[in-house]
């Protein structure tokens, strides 16, 4: 078995920088939220007026749409934390 050296890796990946990556990632995680809010919200709408049969999938879409933004807060806050914990950092 042999490990390729780090030269053969693709140029785009190694000088993408780790912040740009994180903040895509952050983007497109805070849209997928509010995607299942806004789907689970509609669900509830619509559940409501009487347009929908169908509860358990409209308590299915409302569990998703809590764990996901539960997950988001927790994230969220986990950033502060280590935000907080650099600023304390003697220089």
């Amino acid at each position: 078995m042999t490990i390729d050296p780090i030269s053969s890796l693709p140029a785009t990946r190694v000088a993408q920088a780790p912040a740009a990556e994180f903040s895509s990632w952050l983007t497109k995680t805070v849209g997928r939220v509010n995607q299942d809010l806004v789907q689970a919200d509609q669900g509830t709408q619509q559940l409501a007026a009487g347009e929908v049969d169908n509860l358990h999938q409209v308590m299915v879409s409302l569990e998703q749409a809590r764990i996901s933004l539960q997950l988001l807060v927790q994230v969220r806050n986990r950033l502060l934390e280590a935000y907080q914990e650099v600023l304390r950092m003697q220089v």
